[in-house]
């Protein structure tokens, strides 16, 4: 595989965008959000909404919905260096509010998270809403299914709890709702990996497939399928193959990160019963 040609080094400034705060739960959030359809709620990888996030929800945007893209940390639009990221992912790592280090737990933030799906689903209509997580967030869809309106989950390399890579963040109680809603109403949970990612690894892949049986429908891309010249915190502290759709994604024909962002949209489409054109 090749990797493209030099991409820009700017700040994302997110013009395209709604800047809306949100007030769920108790608590403010920046949310932006564009487009039209059913709503689609892109969650960040770390370190925040950097230029490659921006470019999936607009992928996703052009593709017919409405996104929801919530800032949960980092500076918004930022493009990711290693030091000002590096220090995004040490304070999240000690954030009450995400519990990196916790298995079997679930993050505080879910619930608000399941607020913005209500409130989403809400405002634009149509069967329900979808959601996608990645990296830091990548299990937060699966949280998520506790709220009626969430349909369509996808985890991109979901990689709590940091430091125990055989294991899922969710409570066990919350994890055995889930499952019985996605054998009650036929529904499935996608996620994504790179085979040798070390943060997202086949023993929590493994995991998700004992706690949700065939209802998880897991995607390995090989290793040589990522950009091998990332944005500098993707290069220098994530330190490989990682983040699927967005800073290792290759947007040529032919590629498999680009089959992955497709077959993702595909997913969101038939869920949320919207029409794609096809070329």
């Amino acid at each position: 595989m090749t990797a493209p040609v030099a991409e820009s080094t700017a700040d994302d400034p997110l013009h395209d965008f709604e800047h809306r705060p949100i007030t769920l739960e108790g608590a403010t959030r920046a949310v932006y959000v564009a487009g039209r359809g059913p709503g689609v709620i892109v969650m960040a990888e770390m370190p925040g909404i950097s230029p490659h996030v921006a470019r999936f929800a607009r992928w996703v945007r052009d593709a017919g919905f409405t996104v929801y893209m919530p800032s949960l940390f980092g500076r918004d639009g930022a493009y990711p260096r290693a030091e000002e990221g590096l220090a995004v992912l040490k304070g999240a790592c000690v954030s009450a509010e995400f519990r990196a280090l916790a298995a079997s737990e679930s993050s505080p933030v879910t619930r608000w998270l399941r607020a913005l799906a209500r409130l989403a689903h809400e405002e634009c209509g149509g069967p329900g809403v979808g959601a996608i997580g990645m990296c830091f967030t990548g299990n937060f869809a699966l949280s998520m299914m506790l709220e009626p309106a969430m349909l369509a989950p996808v985890l991109c390399q979901p990689s709590l709890p940091l430091d125990q890579p055989g294991a899922i963040q969710i409570a066990p109680e919350e994890t055995a709702a889930v499952k019985a809603r996605l054998e009650r109403e036929g529904l499935t949970v996608r996620a994504y990996r790179f085979e040798g990612d070390r943060f997202c690894t086949a023993q929590r892949f493994a995991a998700y497939a004992a706690a949700l049986g065939p209802r998880f429908e897991p995607r390995v891309l090989p290793s040589t399928a990522a950009n091998t010249n990332p944005p500098p915190f993707f290069a220098q502290v994530i330190g490989g193959p990682h983040s699927v759709v967005t800073a290792h994604l290759i947007d040529a024909a032919g590629e498999p990160t680009r089959a992955a962002r497709d077959e993702i949209l595909e997913f969101f489409a038939q869920r949320l019963r919207v029409a794609r054109d096809r070329e």
